[in-house]
């Protein structure tokens, strides 16, 4: 079930929360100490702030803001941005997700060509774009997602495009609208094992997510499928073992793991810390069950490297199919 809220102008004494469906739950167990390994250096380059200049010269709301990823100030200095669009405000309640939860306000109609002018501008030669939940429009999004890699495309054309979709979920015929523009990577995160929907992620439905993810390799296999999970939420290694035969089923590619990490009190808690050896454990054992490519370790998101990644996807297509 999604439950939209309410997010009438709130008076300028009561500014509106970024969590108001959080905000009388009491707080979530306390999560350990975070060890060494999860550590990284506060942003301050120049990079970062000239990326950041950018993002708010064109009005643009990136992921990388809104979900406080850690890797922020090493992807900001390097000019790796990933663009959210359709707003900052989503539909849904995720346990995980630092984004703003309530009603969204209407589409930004000039957002697409804006995406494509930063895009252009910042020099990028793979770009990475997502978008929150948009239950309330009867396309999910999908409709601004194709304008937005159209007028990408047209304003950056070396650039290769990949998208981090939401699920589409009861929005019949989004993603093929979706497919049909041709992204050059089509992501859409599982983000934890079946048993920890109810409580992580309830309002979407995992097998409707891997349904997803093989119908677009259905109705183009040349674009690379990509999907990524968290551990740290308390599932068992088995349960991440048979998500990967789940992806592997359904013709995914790429597949990344990271640690999950708590943005509040109110979000859900870290139940451990898994440690670099698990993580290249999981590693090794994901590439022998023939995904091209994996990244798993404590601070991997689905957009870190992107660029990077892409290249060795495409390598490591080629050599495959040399070797059939």
């Amino acid at each position: 079930m999604v439950t939209i809220l309410d997010t009438r102008q709130p008076a300028p004494d009561k500014p509106r929360l970024r969590h108001p469906e959080k905000a009388h739950r009491p707080d979530a167990a306390a999560s350990p100490p975070k060890p060494d390994w999860i550590r990284v250096k506060a942003p301050v380059s120049k990079g970062y702030f000239e990326t950041q200049k950018i993002a708010r010269e064109n009005r643009l709301v990136t992921v990388c803001e809104e979900a406080g990823c850690p890797n922020i100030g090493g992807c900001w200095e390097k000019k790796h941005a990933t663009f959210m669009i359709m707003g900052g405000i989503c539909t849904r309640a995720c346990s995980f997700c630092n984004v703003a939860t309530g009603m969204p306000h209407p589409l930004n109609e000039s957002e697409p060509e804006s995406v494509g002018r930063a895009v252009a501008r910042m020099g990028l030669n793979h770009v990475v774009i997502t978008s929150v939940d948009r239950d309330d429009l009867s396309d999910g999004g999908a409709e601004h997602f194709v304008r937005t890699i159209r007028a990408t495309r047209a304003a950056a054309p070396g650039t290769t495009i990949e998208i981090l979709t939401p699920d589409f979920l009861r929005k019949p015929g989004a993603l093929e609208r979706v497919v049909e523009a041709k992204p050059d990577v089509f992501n859409h995160n599982l983000e934890t094992v079946p048993s920890k929907y109810l409580t992580v992620r309830p309002g979407a439905r995992y097998f409707h997510s891997i349904r997803l993810l093989q119908r677009v390799k259905e109705l183009d296999p040349t674009i690379f499928t990509k999907s990524g999970i968290m551990v740290g939420l308390g599932e068992e290694r088995n349960e991440v073992l048979q998500l990967m035969d789940d992806l592997r089923t359904a013709d995914v590619d790429f597949l990344t793991i990271g640690q999950y990490l708590q943005p509040t009190k109110k979000h859900h808690a870290v139940i451990r810390y898994v440690t670099p050896e698990e993580f290249q454990s999981f590693e090794k054992v994901a590439l022998t069950k023939g995904f091209l490519v994996v990244s798993a370790s404590p601070l991997t998101r689905s957009s870190h490297h992107a660029g990077e990644d892409f290249e060795r996807l495409k390598a490591a297509r080629l050599a495959r199919q040399s070797a059939a």
